[in-house]
């Protein structure tokens, strides 16, 4: 008999490819997320109705019909009646132990006037040990309701907090963190006084005799810092780490509530980046971390052997960027602009970091395989940086795709705008800031100035510009939802006052910014930022269509899961299965 060696090939390839195919089939999901609205941001694969899961991987997306041999008696299967799903949110910038620190002491961002937060730090006086510091954060000068009896540049003076805490120093950080509020004990213990130099980089803010009444601006909060470094070194390392886990851990169960299924830290410091990575390895961080190192180039220049840090703990921590700033805030008036504040003439800002040390940053950066990401609010900083940016590539030619960040990139020369595109810089910026802010921006920049350079999302778009999204938290609230409907109708949710909204984003484009955007701005597109078969098992569950709901049901709308890794981190007790 003869054989016919085509046929043959033939019957053996087939062979191959069913044997292959019941390989693929044979894996069974240990989570079946059925009848839900499915948006992938995977432009592949853009809806689905069904998820299967297996560990902490996607295995595939579908329908229930075409997902069914997936499931066998130990899959978990979640029928979600038509609710939506999209990938986990990913916040692009914030401060994940600060997030802690904020949850754990006084905080202001809801607090409407100045005496609100008096009473607030009364109340916190009747408890307070003898010499305990009060610590607070959140307040802002332009966004009181309240007009204040004595005040210069909106500032109050620290009479009424040091009549109230005489015998407990009180320090208050600004919602930008970029300035704070010392009552009359801390300035004693910081031994501030009339003769107390401003210095290069920061400033005293004092009343006509040159008293010190009680805001410190940028580098001028130092001493402060020092005088409660004191009193903390009183305190054992054992309370001091215990106090600080108990910080990540309030963070963390917030971002379970909000969604975020991973947090991209703005700067942490050498023993926090230790800490974190021993929770990692121990399967004790519940959230998937990606941070900046936060020290100055003496600190780094000597320490950077074990880094990056890529994916420890199972994809749950990565470090693998170097963070520095240039400026401070505008709310502070620490953005470093190109012109002088319209309420503050012949000032433009403060230069925070000497520019010698940005550029000797860069080139660790270079030399250690890390993402620079530089703080620049102001459009004189963005310029300087953009520069020190370009200059680095031009003497690194042969290093490419470093996506190197400028952080917050709020007020931009329109001449500027485009080199981002050119550069290939990521501008990582915050929605809600802008509606934040929205009241005294045209104060502090001017009309002109406001509309075509302050946060000109729409304008970076259009470029190609990959914007990535986030919250800064806690300089303001972690909720996703608050900034995705800042980021899409530029108004403040309280007023409805309405920010130049030419600069608008689209829905898509969004969602994409706190997804996708978020994972190609860490490298990390390959595992996160899409729902797609082989990525990371990583979303949230909302209870409205963010592609088709109106604007206000955005800020209604409820997370209803966060899943990370193919687990549920977080159900509200009512929608618990």
């Amino acid at each position: 008999m003869k054989i016919n060696h085509y046929y043959l090939l033939l019957v053996i390839v087939s062979l191959f490819a069913c044997n292959e195919a019941q390989e693929v089939t044979s894996e069974k999901a240990t989570l079946l997320l059925i009848n839900a609205n499915i948006y992938t941001v995977d432009e592949n694969q853009p809806k689905a109705s069904a998820i299967a899961i297996k560990d902490d991987r996607i295995l595939q997306l579908g329908d229930a019909t075409s997902l069914a041999s997936y499931q066998d008696e130990k899959t978990k299967v979640i029928d979600l009646k038509g609710q939506f799903v999209m990938p986990g949110f990913i916040e692009g910038h914030g401060h994940f132990s600060g997030l802690g620190s904020s949850l754990q002491n006084l905080n202001f961002l809801k607090s409407k006037n100045w005496q609100q937060i008096v009473d607030q730090v009364a109340q916190k006086v009747k408890t307070a040990k003898p010499g305990e510091w009060i610590i607070g954060r959140g307040w802002h000068q332009e966004k009181w309701d309240q007009p204040l009896g004595r005040q210069i540049h909106g500032y109050p003076f620290h009479d009424e907090l040091s009549a109230i805490s005489p015998d407990n120093p009180v320090m208050l950080r600004h919602a930008s963190g970029h300035s704070l509020f010392a009552n009359q004990k801390a300035m004693e213990l910081a031994r501030i006084s009339v003769e107390t130099p401003n210095p290069k980089g920061g400033e005293i803010v004092r009343d006509n005799q040159k008293r010190a009444i009680g805001v410190f601006e940028e580098r001028a909060m130092t001493p402060i810092f020092l005088a409660y470094q004191e009193y903390l070194d009183n305190i054992s390392a054992e309370e001091k780490k215990a106090i600080w886990l108990e910080g990540i851990e309030l963070a963390t169960q917030e971002c379970h509530k909000h969604g975020i299924t991973s947090f991209q830290d703005a700067g942490s410091l050498f023993h926090e980046i230790e800490w974190y990575k021993a929770l990692a390895a121990e399967n004790k961080l519940d959230i998937r971390l990606w941070a900046m190192i936060r020290h100055s180039y003496e600190d780094m220049k000597d320490q950077l052997t074990d880094f990056p840090i890529v994916n420890a703990g199972n994809h749950h921590f990565t470090v693998k960027a170097i963070k520095t700033e240039v400026d401070g805030a505008l709310g502070a008036f620490g953005a470093w602009l190109l012109k002088p504040y319209d309420d503050k003439p012949n000032f433009v800002g403060q230069n925070t970091t000497p520019i010698p040390e940005v550029k000797k940053i860069a080139q660790l950066a270079f030399d250690n395989d890390l993402q620079l990401c530089v703080h620049a609010i102001g459009d004189r900083a963005n310029r300087v940086v953009l520069n020190i940016m370009e200059e680095s590539f031009t003497t690194n030619p042969s290093k490419k795709n470093l996506r190197w960040r400028i952080e917050h990139a709020q007020h931009l020369d329109t001449m500027d705008i485009p080199r981002f595109k050119s550069l290939g810089v990521i501008a990582s910026m915050q929605g809600i800031h802008c509606t934040s802010d929205a009241p005294f921006v045209v104060k502090r920049l001017g009309e002109e100035r406001s509309r075509v350079g302050a946060y000109p999302w729409r304008s970076l778009l259009d470029k190609g510009v990959i914007i990535a999204n986030g919250t800064d938290a806690p300089v303001e609230d972690l909720s996703a939802l608050d900034c995705i409907y800042a980021s899409v109708t530029r108004k403040r949710q309280d007023s409805g006052m309405e920010f130049f909204p030419e600069q608008r984003m689209t829905r898509a484009e969004a969602i994409h910014s706190y997804t996708l955007g978020n994972a190609y701005a860490a490298f990390e597109e390959k595992d996160k930022g899409s729902l797609t078969a082989g990525k990371l098992a990583d979303l949230v569950v909302l209870s409205n269509d963010l592609l088709e709901c109106s604007d206000e049901e955005i800020l209604s709308t409820q997370v209803l899961y966060t899943i990370i890794g193919g687990v549920i981190k977080y159900q509200p007790s009512a929608q618990k299965n």
